[in-house]
């Protein structure tokens, strides 16, 4: 039978509008998505990838294991198998626990929303990875944020009467941290860690690039966490973060763990690479010897601030941030603008290391300007 009523009248625009904005939180309308940046055909160094591809071993190796995954079932829940790939590759200890996430990010979620109870604060210091309060606004707590020093050092004295303050459920250091490429001091970190009444989370993405991390230390304070990813190392694609701690810690972040939350591809390909590892070694060897040549070759240019880093990229202080985006952007060259971010990061541009004719593009790029 023909429907003689033609076509269901489309809801106005006005009327979506109002409805979203009774529903949804006003803190929610008033937030920004987290930008993501298309590069196609450029060179890409402004998200602190790993530049270099894989052998064509460790791709053939990959090839077998994804085409023998059983992509029509659910994946392994707690992803046994790519833990005990981390175990191993990581040496840790049997009483050290792991869990799982889609990417650090996940991670951050996780535990934001496992101390996310009334009145529950989150603090870190500022500027640093914008998903942290990014969380906590989602989660609906409270986010204190403690300014560096002008240096980007870390002020452990106004962290420590942020903490008696506040009295956080949830603290972040990201170590080293992001933006700046800063590695906080151990002493400080220790001070804070032991003054926290909650959980401390270490977030350790670039772990690869420094000489310095808590996760064999994990166990060594009653209220520390150390946060990591695979995507600094070269496996930004496969999207797997994980938590290390106590096994009590992990326990609760597992109840608010997704069931299935790390696909079957991630997990038949992440203990593949991890065979890998002296591979993924040399290659943040050769990250950190570039990082070394760039700072020093912007240093040269004039008017250009370079922070010391011990991640795999720079922050470089420049006269003009827009002006000087804009011509690598006319190179084909993709990096961060930070300027705006945070008072501290004013006039600054974060740069990925890439390979070494990437970062010859930038630099000849920038001389022309500088």
């Amino acid at each position: 039978m023909n429907d003689s009523r033609g076509p269901a009248p489309i809801a106005s625009h006005d009327a979506v509008l109002a409805r979203v904005k009774a529903t949804i939180r006003p803190k929610i309308r008033a937030l920004k998505a987290y930008p993501v940046a298309k590069a196609t055909g450029m060179i890409k160094l402004d998200a602190m990838e790993n530049p270099y591809g894989l052998s064509g071993e460790a791709r053939a190796e990959i090839a077998a294991a994804v085409a023998n995954a059983r992509i029509n079932r659910y994946p392994d829940g707690p992803g046994d198998e790519v833990k005990g790939a981390l175990r191993r590759s990581l040496k840790l200890a049997d009483d050290v626990a792991l869990v799982l996430g889609n990417g650090s990010d996940e991670i951050l979620q996780m535990l934001t929303a496992a101390v996310a109870k009334p009145g529950a604060v989150v603090l870190a210091p500022e500027p640093s990875f914008v998903l942290y309060r990014m969380q906590a606004d989602l989660a609906n707590l409270r986010f204190v944020g403690v300014p560096l020093r002008a240096d980007l050092s870390l002020d452990v004295e106004a962290m420590l009467a942020a903490i008696e303050r506040n009295r956080p459920a949830l603290v972040w250091l990201a170590y080293p941290n992001n933006p700046t490429g800063t590695l906080f001091a151990t002493q400080d970190v220790d001070r804070i860690i032991a003054a926290t009444p909650g959980l401390v989370a270490v977030d350790e993405a670039y772990y690869a690039f420094a000489d310095a991390t808590y996760l064999p230390r994990v166990l060594e304070f009653p209220n520390l966490v150390v946060v990591r990813t695979l995507s600094k190392v070269g496996m930004a694609g496969v999207r797997l973060g994980y938590a290390a701690g106590h096994p009590a810690w992990i326990a609760e972040l597992d109840k608010v763990r997704p069931p299935y939350n790390i696909n079957t591809l991630t997990q038949a390909v992440v203990p593949v690479l991890l065979r890998h590892a002296d591979l993924l070694a040399e290659q943040a060897a050769a990250i950190r010897r570039e990082r070394a040549r760039m700072a020093s070759a912007l240093g040269a240019l004039r008017r250009v601030t370079v922070f010391a880093s011990h991640a795999n990229f720079l922050l470089v202080r420049v006269p003009d941030a827009a002006h000087w985006f804009n011509t690598l952007k006319d190179a084909g060259i993709l990096v961060k603008n930070v300027d705006g971010w945070h008072p501290l990061l004013a006039g600054c541009l974060r740069i990925t290391i890439g390979t070494p004719a990437e970062n010859n593009a930038v630099l000849e790029a920038l001389s022309r300007y500088a």
